[in-house]
């Protein structure tokens, strides 16, 4: 199945717009934070830096595996992998519940400004890979690039994102479920393509075994 561009250039369009949003939207969590508006900072997490992290997150690991970069083919695109779901879980897990907590007492710890602060860090550095592609491959990348996948999926890159967008905006919080789905889809879809890549050993009849074995016959 053919591949648009144009789809293709439209989720990393939509990528870089979310990358750029989430770590702007971090570094204001740190000037709120810093200048003691909990409240804001709350309000801006929870409106705003949740769902472009979502979408950053989603369109940075749908471009990877549904194109050649693949996830574990390139060292600087495994650090990005694993950046993500760092940044994910902190932000999720630590960084939200502990902004809600100082929007209710109205006070500001020190290790939520520093939270913040590593996160527009590491959004920093995975820029910077994404701009040089340091490092070379990982000893287990397969020898065949893996075809990039159908227009179908990058055009649900960019459908999934927008419909998990409005069902936040309508529940009052992120959930991005469609973009899961897509996700494991694209998963299942890439392990099929890898094993249709993959070579399979020939069947040699045993007179060409023994022609084989003997040129001069």
């Amino acid at each position: 199945m053919k591949t648009s561009p144009r789809w293709r250039q439209a989720v990393v369009w939509l990528h870089v717009v979310s990358s750029v949003a989430w770590m702007s939207q971090a570094l204001a969590l740190v000037v709120l934070m810093a200048s003691g508006a909990p409240t804001m900072a709350d309000r801006l997490d929870s409106v705003l830096l949740a769902p472009m992290a979502n979408v950053s997150a989603f369109t940075g690991l749908l471009l990877a595996g549904a194109t050649a970069w693949g996830y574990f083919r390139h060292w600087w695109v495994l650090t990005k992998f694993a950046l993500t779901f760092i940044q994910l879980y902190a932000g999720i897990f630590l960084l939200s519940p502990a902004l809600r907590d100082s929007a209710h007492t109205g006070t500001v710890a020190w290790p939520q400004i520093a939270g913040a602060s590593l996160m527009a860090s590491a959004l920093s550095f995975q820029a910077w890979l994404s701009i040089a592609k340091p490092g070379k491959k990982t000893p287990w990348s397969p020898k065949e690039k893996p075809p990039t996948a159908p227009t179908w999926v990058f055009v649900a890159g960019i459908v999934a994102p927008a419909v998990d967008a409005v069902a936040g905006i309508l529940l009052g919080y992120p959930l991005p479920a469609l973009s899961l789905v897509t996700l494991a889809v694209l998963l299942g879809l890439e392990r099929r393509r890898r094993r249709r890549r993959a070579p399979r050993p020939s069947v040699r009849s045993p007179r060409s075994a023994r022609a084989t074995s003997n040129p001069t016959a």
